[in-house]
């Protein structure tokens, strides 16, 4: 049985004997492993593939299921600040700290390690204000979402979240050469319809909040929240295509922990006054830190198999099991719309890849030819090439063909 390529940090071959270093300090394609993407892509790519080809690929339902998964973990963690509100506690920068804490104890120890000192050291003198901002955008969405959340309605807190998506096409399309198909365009639309059954269902129930104690400002706090999401989200999946998700996420951590740190200290003063402090508590942010702790782990992936776009589409799904849950939680009722809400998302998400290339949005248009710029990790499509072209043995078929 053919071995799988083995790869290191940043995309390069086990069976390489060179390897190249940009003038940025990153390591890039050996000449063996740029023929054997090449090969791997190409065969993939002339593939007799049908407009539904793409659904019957065990990438497509890994996204599905890893969307459905963030939207419980986005759920959970929005029911565990529920729990905090009602015991008036609100300390949105102090709570989600933990979170970041927690990233920067499982995955730094893990990147030093992969690394070394020296290695990361270079990678933080060279690349680490760019993890500041993403942590920074990151930490502020978090932050100004919260926000919102307290001045406005629910209604209108979920409405703006739809900016995020738009924000995401936007800065894709400009900024990552994104192209999107129409039935990729119809797919979004279909999916933010199934959002808008949903929020109909809520404001006939009576279940949107009612008035907000200052509409006007949380609905600014909720749109730039949202905007920091887009951008955070695009600027992620940027990420995590060249590095890997490790790094990134060590980074994230890392940086997240300082920043929120500060906020918490000048913002949530307040908030820690008036706070409850008892067993639990310290068993909603516990479970809180673990639904974020997830969720951030699981991101990068889906980023890389899916894209930034398919992403928050998926999240729309968490206002379903938000019900779910709060019929055993909260004493929630069903809707009979909410079912046919949660049907229109997930047929929006098979409509976004129809027609399209077997490799979906894993194939990114900034990483260059044959994905050169990119890391070979999981769910990218650099390493199914690698594997394709090992299991075909293409990889030594194009070496004598350029020959």
């Amino acid at each position: 049985m053919a071995k799988a390529y083995g790869t290191d940090d940043y995309g390069t071959t086990a069976h390489a004997t060179t390897t190249r270093i940009s003038a940025d300090g990153n390591a890039t394609d050996t000449d063996s492993e740029s023929a054997a993407v090449a090969a791997g892509l190409k065969h993939l790519e002339n593939q007799d593939v049908k407009w539904y080809s793409y659904l019957l690929t065990v990438d497509f339902w890994a996204i599905i299921a890893l969307g459905q998964i963030l939207a419980l973990c986005i759920t959970g963690s929005n029911t565990f600040t529920s729990f905090l509100s009602s015991v008036n506690t609100i300390i949105p920068a102090f709570q989600t700290l933990f979170n970041y804490a927690l990233l920067t104890m499982v995955y730094l120890p893990y990147t030093i390690y992969k690394h070394g000192w020296a290695k990361y050291r270079s990678i933080l003198w060279r690349d680490g204000w760019k993890y500041f901002i993403l942590s920074f955008f990151d930490v502020q969405g978090n932050y100004f979402t919260v926000l919102a959340y307290e001045y406005t309605n629910i209604l209108s807190a979920q409405l703006l979240n739809f900016w995020a998506i738009v924000c995401v096409v936007i800065l894709s399309f400009f900024l990552l050469k994104v192209r999107y198909r129409l039935v990729q365009i119809a797919g979004i639309l279909i999916c933010c319809g199934g959002m808008g059954v949903l929020l109909a269902s809520d404001h006939i129930n009576g279940t949107n909040g009612g008035n907000g104690k200052d509409m006007i400002k949380g609905d600014l706090f909720g749109l730039l929240g949202a905007t920091l999401y887009g951008i955070t989200n695009v600027y992620e999946e940027w990420f995590v295509s060249k590095r890997p998700m490790y790094e990134v996420l060590s980074f994230l951590g890392i940086f997240g922990v300082i920043i929120n740190g500060v906020q918490a200290s000048i913002f949530d003063r307040k908030g820690f006054a008036g706070a409850t402090w008892n067993g639990d508590v310290a068993g909603w942010l516990v479970g809180y830190t673990f639904c974020l702790f997830i969720f951030y782990s699981l991101v990068p992936l889906i980023l890389r198999m899916g894209s930034a776009a398919i992403f928050d589409v998926n999240l729309l799904t968490a206002n379903f099991w938000g019900v779910i849950i709060g019929t055993r939680v909260f004493g929630y009722t069903i809707h009979w719309m909410y079912p046919i809400a949660f049907v229109l998302i997930i047929s929006g998400m098979v409509v976004y890849f129809l027609a399209g290339t077997i490799l979906g949005d894993s194939k990114k248009p900034w990483l260059g030819d044959n994905q050169k710029d990119g890391v070979a990790g999981l769910g990218t499509a650099k390493l199914k090439a690698l594997n394709e072209a090992r299991r075909k043995g293409l990889a030594r078929e194009e070496a004598a063909g350029e020959a």
